[in-house]
């Protein structure tokens, strides 16, 4: 690998998840592109993290599922927002649910183990553009709702990391401002 190599890396960008259409990985594709991205570190082997696949008919009743949690917990919820939670699965052609499986028992800290789920949802965000697919990874109330998490079979050790939106970018992806090298980085010495 040279520095040339990094190009990707510096090229990497999140394409919102309104502008992903189809089409999408094909199902050889994305389990390669799961396979790839689940080689990550992993202190303990534990595997502490799960994909759940939405695609088809499964991302519009995720939605329209949201959509009824959102209403019970804010009655009071304007008919946009309930819209904007009905549809907001609807853009890309697949939405990867990732999460940590956090294991209590095990000496690897929890931290650790969360952070091992958001490596396999970065990889799948740098592997959907290695393969040419645009994508975003998003959050939202939803990430953090536990109904959301019953919903999708989660058990109380298990939480969202994110929701990986992957497909055909519409439009080329934004660039925005960066940190600065300067002000994010500094050398210890003792």
């Amino acid at each position: 690998m040279s520095l040339s190599d990094l190009a990707f890396l510096e090229a990497r960008r999140s394409v919102p998840s309104r502008q992903l259409g189809e089409p999408g990985p094909d199902d050889g594709t994305l389990h390669r592109l799961i396979e790839a991205a689940m080689r990550v570190p992993d202190h303990g082997k534990l595997e502490p993290f799960r994909i759940r696949i939405l695609r088809g008919d499964a991302r519009r009743a995720f939605g329209r599922t949201l959509a009824r949690i959102a209403l019970e917990a804010d009655p009071d919820l304007s008919e946009a927002r309930r819209e904007k939670e009905r549809n907001r699965y609807e853009h890309a052609p697949v939405v990867l649910v990732v999460s940590a499986k956090i294991d209590g028992d095990s000496k690897v800290p929890a931290l650790e183990q969360d952070l091992t789920a958001g490596c396999v949802a970065y990889n799948l965000l740098l592997g959907a553009q290695a393969l040419g697919f645009g994508a975003q990874w998003l959050t939202g109330w939803a990430a953090y709702d536990r109904d959301v998490a019953r919903l999708l079979g989660m058990k109380k050790s298990e939480h969202i990391i994110g929701f990986i939106h992957v497909g055909t970018a519409a439009m080329d992806a934004p660039e925005r401002e960066r940190p600065s090298y300067d002000r994010i980085v500094s050398e210890w010495v003792p």
